[in-house]
């Protein structure tokens, strides 16, 4: 533990127009186990309208800074450059870190010869805790879903351990990307060889989205940051542009198989009518992606809502 301690982290947050939940992840770390004088939390604030300044500075240990580049990937690409610390911790805004939370992501990375990102656990919580909707039982079980993410062989952003030695050999988030970037850059890490861990006692909360105006806004990040990343495959080679082709294809047909997989088949539900709610969502959400992505395929623009 004393070894743990000898490191000095920064603690990376983009934030945009979020500033109520940010107070709370702010909150939540200066309760950390880890000793205050052994980390800094930059929050990068991304051209964000709300009063981000008046949260930062009833923290002593935040250092606000600015990215006007639109993205959270550009947001934490300036983060890491103004970081002192030997070992950077990744979170966002509306999470909010276990009192252990740096602390056990710090050490298992220590712990890992040639560790390249730890991805610590990220648990949801609903409105009301007894009663999830439809919407936030769908969250809960089918995203962020860190564990299944490290054996693919990266891990997500909102609960990410890495040092800057990484990122010089793997190179920085990709800036253009509005979603999908930890994936990206976390193939890119594996790429080079090196550990990908997870970390189930280095946890953060997150909160379920709750409505499908706020899955909406998360489907229209997500299917942009797809689009963009295969549109850059597409450059490199033929077989790439194909698969670009046939995602289309591919999302022009009805999910049945897909909402049966994700409900009835799902052992995480053990009710009837949540099986039923899920399949419902699945069918729902998969026609707002086909939406999204028609739009895209007529010349739109990727969002950043």
């Amino acid at each position: 533990m004393e070894q743990t301690y000898n490191y000095f982290a920064s603690v990376i947050i983009p934030v945009y127009n979020d500033a109520e939940r940010l107070k709370l992840c702010l909150e939540a770390l200066a309760k950390q186990s880890y000793p205050d004088n052994q980390f800094e939390i930059l929050v990068v604030d991304n051209a964000s309208t709300e009063d981000i300044k008046s949260v930062a500075e009833a923290f002593p240990q935040v250092v606000l800074i600015h990215e006007s580049q639109p993205g959270s990937y550009a947001a934490r690409n300036r983060g890491i450059a103004a970081a002192e610390g030997q070992i950077l911790a990744f979170t966002d805004s509306d999470c909010i870190p276990s009192s252990g939370w740096l602390e056990n992501g710090v050490r298992q990375f220590l712990n890992i010869p040639n560790c390249g990102i730890v991805a610590g656990k990220i648990e949801f919580f609903f409105k009301d805790s007894n009663c999830p909707n439809a919407v936030e039982l769908y969250d809960s079980i089918e995203l962020l879903q860190q564990e299944e993410y490290v054996k693919q062989g990266w891990g997500a952003t909102a609960n990410l351990f890495t040092t800057p030695a990484v990122f010089t050999k793997a190179g920085l988030f990709n800036a253009e990307l509005k979603s999908g970037g930890d994936f990206e850059w976390g193939r890119r890490v594996a790429a080079q060889n090196y550990e990908i861990s997870y970390a189930p006692d280095s946890v953060v909360a997150h909160p379920a989205r709750s409505s499908l105006k706020e899955m909406h806004k998360k489907i229209v990040r997500r299917v942009g940051g797809g689009y963009a990343l295969r549109q850059l495959n597409q450059h490199k080679d033929s077989a790439s542009r194909l698969h670009l082709n046939e995602h289309f294809l591919t999302k022009l047909r009805p999910p049945i198989r897909s909402a049966i997989r994700k409900s009835f088949l799902n052992q995480k539900l053990s009710t009837f009518s949540n099986k039923v709610m899920i399949f419902s969502i699945v069918f729902i959400l998969h026609y707002l992606e086909l939406a999204e992505l028609v739009r895209l395929q007529l010349g739109g623009k990727p969002s950043r809502q």
